[in-house]
């Protein structure tokens, strides 16, 4: 049996645990696959993964920002290719964990319905170990998952004018 977990806040560090969930299984000989909603750059994880043949990871999302209420067609026909995918993935049996990066932030833009990611979890809970990452997160979201870590920002460099750098934010 999986259990769901679910990192979320404004701090630092959600989709590193995450990932460093999928890298600590893998050490163990567990396959993962992670799905990161509306991203589509080679983030230093996506590179990093490549190296390892027990992580797969998948990206789909559109080469901007968006705000909230928008819906671009083309982040919503890849964010239906990504709740796909995770289906696939969930029903394959090759997977031990599947990760959601970016989930609960495509819930709270409106781009992913809150109740087909609620009921993933309720498909698939029982298959394999479901992580879910994102700065905002539901209510609803919260009571379904099992294990729930808040990411609190006490302080940022970003604050003082410091962009992201390659190797530590991206």
């Amino acid at each position: 049996m999986g259990y769901v977990h679910l990192y979320y806040g404004d701090g630092k560090g959600k989709t590193t645990a995450a990932l460093g969930l999928a890298f600590r299984a893998s050490g163990w000989g567990k396959r993962s696959l992670i799905i990161q909603f509306m991203k589509k750059w080679e983030y230093g994880e996506y590179q990093a993964a490549k190296e390892n043949p027990l992580i797969e990871v998948r990206q789909f999302g559109i080469r901007r920002f968006i705000r909230k209420g928008e819906r671009p067609p083309e982040l919503l026909e890849e964010i239906s290719k990504a709740m796909a995918l995770a289906r696939e993935g969930a029903e394959s049996g090759k997977y031990d964990i599947i990760v959601l990066d970016e989930a609960a932030v495509a819930v709270y833009f409106g781009v992913l319905d809150e109740d087909d990611l609620l009921d993933f979890i309720d498909a698939y809970r029982d298959k394999v170990e479901i992580v879910i990452t994102g700065r905002k997160a539901s209510p609803r979201l919260i009571e379904k998952a099992d294990l729930v870590t808040e990411m609190r920002k006490v302080k940022h460099y970003y604050d003082s004018g410091v962009t992201a750098r390659e190797g530590i934010e991206y």
